[in-house]
């Protein structure tokens, strides 16, 4: 098996192509279909909450399948905005909730909020993304967590925000090795750790973000070494969905470290 190094950097030497092969799976292409065709026809936050294959698809999107449940939550944040510094989706210190209200703005936009080919095509773009990633953590977990990290850093806009984000928050303890009992402390301590570590406004630089990610994926590499390989050639065996034989039989031509 790949080691989260490897298979991070094997992705996203050219991402734009790894995107483009999830987005041409037949699955996924039938769902975007479906998505496209008939989200137009959604004028509230109601109509969206009631069609079961258009409301999973937006949640799963903006990284929220894990809630679909939670409908009565969902539709606060989308009835509440975020114009507001009190509306839910700006308080709840997770970036998933504010994007999707941020996208599906019914409270600014009303009727017209499905109309626009932003929306559209942010959450097109978005459920590729989390379709690979999803497809890529049933080969190499750190591998995934690298992504959703890289994807999700231009909207963490303080260490609460990553604090408020278990996925966030575990990249950035393995990166710097914080034992996960830091969260018995109180949050204001929590996040001044993490803002001593991270520099929130330098994750918009692609450089730091780069070396952030690869500080991660290495001490996963080492904390987790029976998903590690010795030789890259074991991308031959990989059967990962959404992601082209072409692309992993590229990892061949890669030395060890990706460098």
């Amino acid at each position: 098996m790949l080691n989260s190094t490897l298979y991070y950097t094997m992705l996203t030497r050219d991402y734009s192509k790894t995107l483009a092969n999830t987005a041409a799976e037949p699955t996924v292409q039938r769902q975007t279909a479906y998505f496209q065709a008939n989200i137009g026809k959604v004028k509230s936050v109601d109509d969206l909450l009631n069609n079961g294959k258009l409301y999973n698809y937006v949640m799963t999107a903006f990284g929220l399948s894990d809630m679909t449940y939670a409908k009565g939550l969902i539709r606060q944040v989308l009835t509440g905005g975020v114009s507001s510094s009190k509306s839910l989706a700006n308080t709840l210190n997770d970036p998933r909730y504010k994007a999707l209200a941020t996208a599906f703005n019914f409270a600014a936009n009303g009727a017209a909020t499905t109309s626009s080919a932003s929306t559209v095509q942010t959450t097109v773009s978005n459920f590729a993304e989390q379709t690979l990633e999803t497809n890529v953590g049933k080969t190499s977990p750190g591998a995934q967590m690298a992504l959703y990290f890289q994807r999700m850093a231009p909207s963490i806009a303080s260490a609460y925000n990553i604090l408020g984000d278990k996925t966030l928050l575990s990249v950035v303890q393995t990166a710097f090795g914080l034992s996960a009992s830091m969260s018995q402390q109180g949050i204001d301590q929590q996040a001044q750790t993490i803002g001593k570590l991270v520099n929130i406004a330098d994750l918009q630089k692609p450089a730091y973000l780069q070396k952030l990610i690869e500080r991660f994926t290495a001490n996963y590499d080492v904390n987790n070494p029976s998903t590690t390989s010795t030789t890259p050639t074991n991308a031959l065996e990989i059967s990962s969905p959404g992601i082209s034989q072409s692309l992993l039989l590229s990892i061949a031509s890669l030395p060890q470290g990706g460098s």
